[in-house]
């Protein structure tokens, strides 16, 4: 079994954040696979007694009204609010943790006929202050861009921002932390006015290499192989678990890897030709800011940008205004395009 690996520095943070008076609200951060979910679930894991932990995923949820968003937001229980208030506050030797937050089925109706999120905020305020008189709530919410142009009544993200806000600034009765891989969606939260000085944010990046060495050494890399998949593969958390895997035929899964995402990036960018030449122009240039820099500067996010955002090909760190490949292999993968694709 591949363990959980040197998160040292943001799972001192999270702990530091969460030895203190909820404040603010944490938007976590980083370009996919890169180990976001899985230092929050290590961190559950490790969390004392006082703490309760309502994680609530989006990931893969198809949500395109408000019906839907509460079903992936609660998780109805056939008992009274008193016995699953008495399940969340029970007496254990480490933190409990729910996936969604339980609720009677007797706010069914409550919920469900009015259709109006401030009525759902207020039980939900109602809720977790009540929990708070005994524990620490933790709120986690993961790919909440998932929702991000839901609308009801008007957006249904600043209203949950609006909460957010409630439960950390303003009552300081529950910790929130917000996770995305969006980095459209980090950087429409970073410009967002009404969260100027009420969040915080922590990006969780893949491995640099010192950290990506320590990792191989673990399960016997030599020098070359280690070589090997920095060349290829980076520090992509994701993508090391699968070379531990493939690690009696290394060199060959490396290329595979490489085939696989420069077919899935030609594939997009055929397509893009054909619909948009401009654009697809737009995007070759972009391209070439990467032949001989693995970063580079970004002070607009035009449509070229966007696009490959979207295509998960490049990832935006707005905090810092820079731009880079996802991985190694799309990296490598992008220097490939710019050999074999040409621009009239």
């Amino acid at each position: 079994m591949i363990e959980f690996y040197d998160r040292e520095k943001e799972m001192e943070e999270i702990i530091r954040i969460l030895g203190t008076r909820p404040d603010l609200i944490t938007f976590i951060y980083g370009p996919i696979n890169s180990g976001k979910t899985e230092l929050l679930n290590h961190l559950i894991g490790k969390l004392g007694k006082d703490y309760v932990v309502f994680y609530v995923n989006l990931r893969g949820k198809f949500i395109t009204d408000y019906e839907d968003f509460i079903r992936v937001l609660f998780r109805f229980r056939d008992v009274s609010k008193d016995e699953i208030l008495k399940e969340v506050l029970k007496k254990s030797l480490k933190a409990l943790s729910f996936k969604g937050i339980p609720v009677p089925e007797s706010v069914v109706d409550l919920i469900f006929s009015k259709k109006r999120t401030e009525d759902v905020f207020e039980f939900l305020e109602d809720y977790l202050t009540n929990v708070a008189e005994k524990k620490v709530p933790v709120l986690i919410i993961d790919e909440l861009q998932v929702i991000g142009d839901l609308k009801v009544d008007e957006l249904l993200i600043y209203k949950l921002f609006n909460f957010f806000i409630r439960l950390t600034k303003e009552l300081h009765c529950c910790h929130v932390f917000a996770v995305t891989s969006d980095s459209l969606f980090i950087e429409r939260v970073y410009s967002e006015a009404m969260l100027q000085g009420r969040c915080r944010y922590m990006l969780v990046d893949d491995f640099d290499h010192k950290t990506t060495e320590g990792f191989l050494r673990k399960y016997g890399f030599s020098e070359e192989e280690i070589k090997v998949v920095w060349e290829y593969l980076g520090g992509k958390p994701v993508y090391l678990v699968e070379a531990v895997k493939n690690k009696h035929r290394l060199k060959d899964f490396c290329e595979e890897m490489l085939e696989d995402r420069f077919s899935v990036i030609l594939y997009s960018l055929r397509d893009l030709e054909d619909k948009s030449p401009d654009l697809f122009k737009g995007v070759i240039n972009l391209f070439k800011m990467f032949k001989d820099m693995e970063v580079v500067e970004c002070d607009m996010i035009n449509a070229e940008v966007k696009w490959c955002i979207k295509q998960n090909i490049l990832f935006l760190n707005p905090r810092k205004r820079l731009l880079k490949p996802q991985s190694k292999l799309d990296l490598l993968a992008v220097r490939r395009v710019l050999r074999e694709v040409s621009v009239n």
